[in-house]
């Protein structure tokens, strides 16, 4: 028999509902795969009880009403959403121990839809990287290698490389992921996943644990695009208790899926042909516009003149964000507290040195810079109107196309350690950055593998709303890029 671990979502929701197998052994299958991955230090938290008992709960129910869209289907959830009663600590050490009280929006929807949690998945420290290194808990490892024969450990990505990993080691059919400035899609496209990140406010971001508050927005991860399509159609809705979230129905995205994209015109950015990119990426690039062609589509170049000032204006925007948001970690409500000398000022001291890392440190430090007297209008107004600029940038495009076509990211997944110098790393949303300032819908898909057997992606940005379009699209280059390689067990 297939290994329950090798189905899609879609597949296991099918199987379990036709009696091919039950919840329990769908769930059996996973928290053994889980237990077998260790290797590759995904999880924070594992919950092997939770995910047997949502499977008992819906065995109990199939055939009836009662039984959720995702009924059977267990699933990691990044340790960014407060998840009752289980540790919650977004990769940092600052809430090690904590255990929320309560459940985050998005999880609590997807548990009504019948999703059993396998477990917290690691994640860069308060969603701040791109390489998953600055956890608290140490760096998840790529389930790839390069085909070169060397043992380098790899990157998944970051900030959701836990989930990244776990997706693509097959050892979650899903996963929840955070996308603020690219988060979702470039692990997604360092590991050869599906991810997207929907428009701003299509899921609630009560019970996230907060980086930058105007750009976080949770998404989908999973090896296919109907699977992200069906997990984001669980995820999404509107939330009385966030106040930018959208009050619009969910769309059936899973349903309208279809790779027909008659009379759809695809823009492609000059100002995304960058020196320095490898030439596999520019390849896999132009190869993309040919299967959007062969889908129906009609290829036009478009212009996004301010793309270049994007990386600069988020670099000031999300940290003076995080600044302000990560202000609430002082030792005295909950979390960390650690006794310093000089009363109650020593004591918030102490906590946040210990409590968080040098890349949290980092940002906070540049945060607070910028909104301080005197540099507020100089930098934190200007990234402000800057933009602006980028959102009018997106609306014009979008008068000559219906969706873009750009890379994921720069490079295919780099090892650990191999990227030290801050800049050098932040250069990696490059790509992924300004539709997060737009807040627009974006997807990361695997388009194939560059000279060294490792996967790269591409990047599909749709006009507010428009998942539809997006998750179309995708599904376009997924059926044409037949991507079906997978790493090779090791771990």
């Amino acid at each position: 028999m297939v290994s329950l671990t090798t189905k899609t979502i879609a597949e296991l929701r099918n199987g379990f509902r036709g009696g091919e197998f039950t919840a329990r052994e769908i769930a059996e299958a996973f928290n053994a795969a889980v237990a077998g991955a260790r290797g590759l230090n995904a999880f924070t938290v594992e919950t092997p009880d939770d995910a047997l008992a949502a499977a008992d709960a819906a065995d109990a129910a199939r055939g009836k009403s009662e039984l959720g869209a995702l009924a059977g289907i267990p699933l990691g959830i990044k340790d960014l959403f407060a998840t009752q009663g289980v540790d919650t600590t977004a990769g940092s050490n600052i809430l090690k121990g904590f255990k929320p009280p309560y459940e985050s929006t998005v999880s609590g929807n997807l548990r009504r839809a019948g999703v059993g949690m396998l477990g917290k998945l690691n994640m860069d420290e308060f969603a701040m990287g791109s390489s998953n290194e600055t956890s608290a808990y140490g760096p998840v490892i790529s389930p790839w290698k390069r085909n070169d024969g060397g043992n380098a450990a790899l990157t998944p990505g970051g900030s959701s490389g836990g989930s990244a990993a776990a997706v693509a080691a097959g050892i979650v059919p899903g996963a929840t992921g955070t996308d603020t400035g690219g988060s979702i899609r470039q692990p997604a496209a360092f590991t050869g996943i599906c991810g997207i990140k929907p428009t701003y406010g299509r899921c609630s971001r009560w019970g996230i644990v907060s980086f930058a508050s105007s750009l976080d927005q949770a998404g989908s991860m999973a090896r296919t695009v109907r699977d992200c399509a069906i997990l984001l159609e669980a995820m999404a809705g509107f939330d009385p208790k966030d106040s930018t979230s959208l009050d619009l129905p969910v769309p059936q995205w899973g349903a309208n899926l279809s790779s027909d994209l008659k009379g759809k015109r695809v823009g492609i950015p000059t100002e995304y042909r960058i020196d320095g990119v490898p030439a596999d990426i520019d390849a896999l690039w132009d190869q993309g516009v040919e299967w959007l062609r062969d889908a129906g589509a009609e290829p036009v170049k478009i212009s996004l003149p301010h793309t270049q000032y994007a990386l600069p204006t988020y670099y000031i925007i999300a940290p003076a964000e995080a600044s302000s948001n990560l202000a609430r970690y002082d030792g005295v409500r909950y979390g960390l507290r650690e006794d310093g000398e000089g009363g109650l000022d020593g004591m918030y001291a102490a906590t946040r040195a210990a409590g968080f890392g040098a890349e949290v440190k980092r940002r906070i430090m540049i945060g607070t810079y910028v909104l301080s007297a005197g540099f507020y209008d100089a930098y934190f107004t200007k990234a402000q109107k800057v933009r602006t600029l980028i959102k009018r940038d997106f609306a014009a495009a979008f008068e000559a196309c219906d969706l873009i076509l750009t890379p994921t990211a720069p490079s295919a997944a780099f090892g650990l350690g191999e990227k030290t110098d801050p800049l050098a790393m932040y250069l990696n949303d490059v790509f992924a950055v300004p539709a997060s300032l737009a807040g627009l819908p974006a997807m990361s898909v695997p388009g194939g593998l560059d000279g060294q057997g490792l996967p790269l992606g591409l990047h599909l940005i749709g006009r507010e709303l428009d998942e539809q379009g997006v998750l179309n699209a995708a599904f376009a280059i997924e059926e044409r890029a037949g991507f079906t390689a997978r790493p090779e067990k090791w771990w």
